[in-house]
C-alpha cells in the first residue's frame, strides 16, 4: 500500500490543522502568566489553572518548541514573543550559580526542588541553544560551558548528588545517553565536529542496551538481564523515541548499519509493546513476561504514542515500505481518537488500559507543550515532503 498524492495531501492539512488550529493556540491563550512570567504548566481540559506550580522541564520545551517553530517554520513574532516570556522567566529564576537547574518553583520563581538528575539541565540547554538562535544573542561559550555541566553531572559518580551504593547494580539508565545525543543534535547546529566524540560515544552507549531485539531501560554491570524486575523493564515509547534519535544521526553521519538498526528499533519495540486486545501502548513491559512492579504499567499515555507516530512516519520516508506506513496509520488513527480533544484544543494525556479517559488535565508535571506539538510538527514536515 503506497499513499496516493491525495492521501498524503489530506494528511498533511489534517496535521497542519491539529498543530496549528487545536494544539498551539490552547497554549498561547493559557499558559502565560502575564503577572510574574513564565507559564502555566497544569492546566486542566478547558485551559483553567489547577496547580501554579512551575514545572522547569515544561518551561524549558515550551521554549524550545516556540523557538523551533520561529526558526525552522516561519518568524511569526508572536511565536518568538511566546518563547522569550518563558526564557526570561528560566535565567531569572531556573538556574543556579553551579549550572545546575531546579526542577520545580513557585509561581513567582522560589525554589521547591532539585532533582538527583540531570534532565533539568538537559531542558534548559535545549532551551537556551533555539532561543538564542532565535533571538540572535550568541550563547555558544554559555551552551558550551553547560553542556560540560551536563555531562559530568550524567557521567560522574555522585556528581548530581545521588548518594553511590555498594549494592546498586544499574550502570546506566537509557534516559541518559538518550537525552544527551538529542541534546547535541540542538545545541551542535553546523558545528557537529566539535562535538564529535560525544555523538559516538552517546550512540555506542544507547547500542548496548539493545540486546536480542530488545531496548532494555537499565544496563546492568554485570550483563545481567533475568535477576531483578530492573534489570528486564521495557518503555516501549522510549525504545521508539531512542531509535528516531538514532535514525536523525544515521542520516546525518550516514550510517546505513546503524540506519537499518534504528529503524529495526522502532518496529520491534512497537510489536512488543502493542496491546494486540485493547490496542495502544502499553507504558511498561517486561522483557521476560512476567508482571511489571510499576503499577501504571498498561496504562495508554499520549507520548508514546506521538513518538511512535512519528517513527513509522520516518521510518518510512527514509525506506518506503509498506509496513512502516500502515503502522504510521494504526498509530495515528489510536492517537487521534483518544488523546486529541476538539473541542478545547490539545491532547489529554492518560488513558487506563481500555482506552478510557483517567485524568482529564490538558499539562500536568510531565506533560506540557512538547510531545504532542513536537509530533506534530515533525509528522506535518515529513508529510509535506512525501
Amino acid at each position: 500500500m503506497i499513499p496516493t498524492q491525495s492521501e498524503l495531501e489530506s494528511l498533511t492539512n489534517e496535521f497542519q490543522t491539529e498543530l496549528f488550529e487545536r494544539v498551539l493556540p490552547f497554549w498561547m491563550e493559557y499558559s502565560p502568566d502575564y503577572q510574574y512570567g513564565g507559564y502555566f504548566n497544569c492546566l486542566d481540559r478547558d485551559g483553567s489553572l489547577y496547580d501554579s506550580t512551575k514545572h522547569v522541564w515544561l518551561q524549558a520545551r515550551q521554549v524550545w518548541m516556540f523557538s523551533k517553530l520561529y526558526n525552522d517554520h516561519k518568524a511569526d513574532l508572536q511565536w518568538l514573543e511566546m518563547a522569550g516570556w518563558g526564557m526570561d522567566f528560566l535565567t531569572k529564576y531556573a538556574r543556579r550559580a553551579d549550572n545546575r537547574v531546579y526542577f520545580s518553583l513557585t509561581r513567582n520563581g522560589e525554589p521547591i526542588y532539585l532533582q538527583r538528575k540531570m534532565f533539568s539541565e538537559c531542558f534548559y540547554i535545549m532551551a537556551l541553544a533555539q532561543y538564542s538562535k532565535a533571538s540572535g544573542e550568541h550563547l555558544e561559550n554559555e551552551i558550551k560551558d553547560m553542556f560540560k555541566t551536563i555531562w559530568e553531572l550524567a557521567f560522574v559518580p555522585g556528581a548530581t548528588g545521588r548518594p553511590v551504593m555498594p549494592g546498586n547494580m544499574i550502570e546506566q539508565t537509557l534516559a541518559v545517553p538518550m537525552i544527551l545525543l538529542n541534546v547535541i543534535e540542538e545545541i551542535a547546529d553546523d558545528n557537529k565536529s566539535f562535538y564529535d566524540s560525544e555523538i559516538h560515544y552517546c550512540i555506542q552507549a544507547i547500542s548496548k542496551h539493545l540486546i536480542d531485539g530488545k531496548m532494555y531501560e537499565n544496563l546492568v554491570k554485570d550483563g545481567s538481564q533475568s535477576e531483578t524486575s530492573a534489570s528486564r523493564l521495557l518503555s516501549p515509547g522510549h525504545a521508539i523515541e531512542a531509535g528516531w534519535f538514532l535514525q536523525h544521526w544515521a542520516l546525518e553521519l550516514q550510517d546505513s548499519a546503524l540506519l537499518e538498526t534504528s529503524a529495526n528499533i522502532i518496529r520491534n519495540a512497537f510489536h512488543q509493546g502493542w496491546d494486540n486486545e485493547f490496542e495502544g501502548l502499553f507504558y511498561f513491559i517486561d522483557a521476560d513476561g512476567k508482571s511489571p512492579t510499576q503499577l501504571e504499567w498498561d496504562m495508554k499515555l499520549w507520548w508514546p504514542h506521538c513518538e511512535a507516530m512519528y517513527g513509522f512516519l520516518l521510518n518510512y520516508a527514509t525506506f518506503g515500505l509498506r509496513e512502516d506506513w500502515e503502522l504510521f496509520l494504526k498509530v495515528k488513527a489510536y492517537a487521534f481518537e483518544h488523546f486529541s480533544d476538539p473541542k478545547n484544543g490539545e491532547w489529554y494525556g492518560y488513558l487506563n488500559r481500555q482506552g478510557r479517559l483517567t485524568h482529564s488535565f490538558k499539562g500536568g508535571p510531565y506533560k506540557g507543550c512538547f510531545h504532542v506539538p513536537r509530533a506534530l510538527y515533525y509528522c506535518y514536515n515529513v508529510l509535506k515532503r512525501l
